[in-house]
């Protein structure tokens, strides 16, 4: 709160208020920031998470990868028609405040502010120190020091500017996927593991309790679909490019997700990829030997470094869109005159990401990140409803394919996994749902008034 009451007591100059978001992202940018963020730590780390989940079924681990998939497609084609009708900063925050109230935006504002965004980068930051550590054994305290560097940097240099950070995620998007490859195609012709794949959970656990928290644990993985909608603002052509940029992305992570899983159970025991937090260090390890584990670690690296660039981009932009509507602190609305980049909601991002960091273990960072996620994605997925019936006339660019029944199944599907996520593991969920209440309470309690004086 010292940090909001710091920031808070700077004035803007007249200059720094007028100054706006640029639009200077095209279709490259866009799939980079959509496939850059979700091709992170999860394709390294969350197999592991996924596969104990499922009670060691691999059959039933990778039927949750390819259920994860499909619904961040169907809720990224709903997000579509939203996102090309109303293409200002903010995705999901802007969605369900004109939906459901700005309370409701301000409870998700405050939810990713201090839980899922920030614990992304964090989760992320971590990932890259730890999978750096293979190369150069660092202490636990040596790896949340480096994980901090890491988030600094990376925000510096989205601070210079949407598109040094946007060109950034292209490259390392594209150099990340080299070393995928080369552990699916070899995985595939030379690995002779034959793991059983029945689609059936391990022995003793109930079918829908495993196969809903296989799915959470693997929706992290996904997470990442919904931040070019944050920037949406700053596209060239938003109309045509986010429909496109969203498909091509989601589908192409989920074939990448699917035979990357493929490729580790064609290569490792499945108890072995269960005991260990790299297992696609150890696949290249048993394909390659040291040199392959080598050029996968130096993969892992580049896809997560990547991976939390496209969040450290994007995230601060939903912030700005609140404070803009006077809806959180003024000072996150300050654009910087030269850069066009909200400076202030990117450092607060930086410190929050930073501080999260000296608390929770990855796997607890990752589970809570996709709880509250999906609690929003839901409510932004059910907005669809909202604006057709009532802003029928609204000009809508791209109209979400199979409407009224892919929205429904899309919701249904989200409702299940977290109902069963919420009563299997409490810990974690209850902090999920305690922390939007909190934030809708705070809205209310002074937010509101201090909007409603403004105005």
């Amino acid at each position: 709160m010292l940090i909001f009451i710091c920031l808070r007591r700077n004035n803007m100059s007249e200059k720094q208020e007028k100054a706006g978001l640029r639009k200077e992202l095209g279709l490259f940018h866009s799939v980079s920031i959509v496939s850059g963020i979700m091709i992170g730590s999860g394709i390294f780390y969350v197999s592991t998470y996924v596969l104990s989940r499922a009670g060691l079924s691999a059959g039933f681990s990778i039927l949750a990868w390819v259920v994860a998939g499909f619904m961040s497609l169907m809720a990224a084609l709903c997000y579509a028609e939203l996102g090309t009708s109303m293409p200002q900063a903010g995705g999901t925050y802007n969605y369900i405040s004109k939906a459901y109230g700005p309370g409701i935006g301000f409870s998700m504002g405050i939810t990713d502010f201090f839980i899922s965004q920030s614990g992304s980068i964090s989760a992320l930051a971590v990932g890259f120190s730890t999978y750096f550590s293979i190369l150069v054994p660092l202490t636990e305290w040596q790896i949340k020091a480096m994980a901090i560097g890491i988030i600094i940097m990376l925000s510096l240099i989205n601070m210079s500017g949407v598109k040094k950070g946007g060109n950034v995620q292209g490259i390392f998007m594209i150099a990340k996927l080299v070393p995928i490859a080369i552990i699916i195609v070899c995985g595939l012709m030379m690995g002779s593991m034959n793991n059983p794949m029945e689609i059936v959970p391990g022995e003793g656990l109930n079918p829908m309790s495993a196969f809903a928290l296989s799915i959470v644990a693997a929706l992290w993985a996904y997470d990442g679909w919904s931040s070019v909608y944050i920037v949406a603002e700053e596209l060239k052509n938003p109309q045509k490019d986010l429909p496109k940029a969203v498909t091509i992305g989601v589908l192409g992570v989920t074939l990448v997700y699917v035979l990357f899983n493929f490729a580790l159970l064609k290569i490792l025991p499945i108890d072995q990829i269960v005991a260990t937090e790299a297992p696609g260090t150890m696949a290249a390890e048993a394909l390659f030997g040291k040199p392959g584990a080598v050029l996968v670690t130096i993969g892992a690296l580049i896809a997560i470094f990547g991976s939390c660039n496209g969040c450290i981009l994007a995230y601060p932009r939903e912030y700005y869109a609140m404070a803009r509507d006077k809806r959180f602190f003024d000072v996150f609305a300050k654009v910087h005159p030269k850069t066009g980049t909200p400076v202030n909601a990117q450092i607060a991002t930086m410190i929050v990401s930073s501080v999260l960091i000296l608390f929770g273990t990855f796997e607890q960072l990752t589970a809570l990140v996709a709880f509250c996620a999906w609690i929003y994605y839901t409510l932004g997925v059910s907005s669809v409803y909202v604006f057709r019936k009532r802003n029928p006339q609204m000009e809508r660019p791209y109209k979400v394919w199979g409407y009224p029944v892919l929205p429904a199944v899309t919701i249904l599907l989200s409702l299940v996994v977290l109902v069963t996520t919420l009563w299997e593991d409490p810990m974690n969920s209850v902090i999920g749902v305690v922390i939007p209440i909190a934030g809708y309470i705070l809205y209310h309690a002074y937010f509101k008034k201090k909007e409603q004086a403004e105005n």
